[in-house]
């Protein structure tokens, strides 16, 4: 990957960037947090990355089709503005929310892609375990099998929607969708491949690639944002 300008000095000089662990969370109030997060900040607004475990969902993007969504059963379908088409968010994954100022870190949205991807490949092999990426299929794989997927917005240069990586969650959802709009996509979880069978034991491997990657020294704020409905 060329030279995009991201400060890799030492972590204790890298700009501040702000960690937020929110738990498990139903989608939509997480989804509206973002949003203002987003339409609120300003040039001085520190950058952040949530965390979150959602309850059951299946989330169909902008362009979504929703043929797509094969049979939702009791699991709500939640239309967003993210790119991409549909996947299954539920306990076990990880989803991650980077809120960053692409502008200020000089990047643009190919290489916040390919960053999101490489801190996933990255926190794979920290247990022996490949992961590759898809020639027009964003998201990382494990052989054939997608291990995690990414959709994004981006809104005046400021990312948000993010990452979902499977840790050890129930796989049969999957089976209800076209994951990503590819029909007959094989997913796979992180503990079905030898790995961690805790999100609190993967968070901190993917935190510090992330921060890696986007050279952020990231702390962690016990404060939640307004999860609140309410605009």
């Amino acid at each position: 990957m060329k030279d995009t300008g991201i400060d890799r000095s030492p972590a204790s000089t890298r700009r501040t960037g702000i960690v937020r662990d929110l738990g498990r969370q139903p989608y939509e109030p997480v989804w509206r947090a973002m949003q203002r997060f987003t339409d609120a900040r300003n040039e001085h607004t520190d950058d952040e990355i949530w965390l979150v475990e959602h309850d059951p969902v299946f989330t169909l993007g902008q362009a979504g089709k929703p043929e797509h969504v094969l049979a939702p059963g009791e699991i709500p379908v939640v239309h967003i503005d993210r790119g991409g088409q549909v996947t299954y968010h539920g306990p076990g994954q990880i989803v991650g929310y980077p809120l960053l100022d692409l502008p200020r870190l000089k990047i643009g949205v190919r290489d916040y892609v390919c960053r999101i991807e490489q801190a996933i490949i990255d926190t794979l092999a920290d247990w022996n375990i490949e992961g590759r990426r898809r020639e027009g299929a964003p998201g990382v794989y494990v052989a054939d099998a997608k291990i995690a997927a990414l959709g994004i917005r981006v809104r005046h240069g400021r990312t948000f929607h993010g990452l979902a990586f499977n840790i050890a969650m129930d796989l049969e959802p999957f089976l209800r969708i076209n994951p990503c709009g590819y029909q007959g996509l094989q997913v796979v979880a992180l503990s079905d491949l030898g790995g961690p069978s805790s999100i609190e034991a993967v968070k901190p491997a993917l935190l510090a690639h992330l921060g890696e990657q986007f050279g952020l020294q990231l702390r962690h704020e016990s404060a939640l944002p307004d999860l609140s409905l309410a605009a």
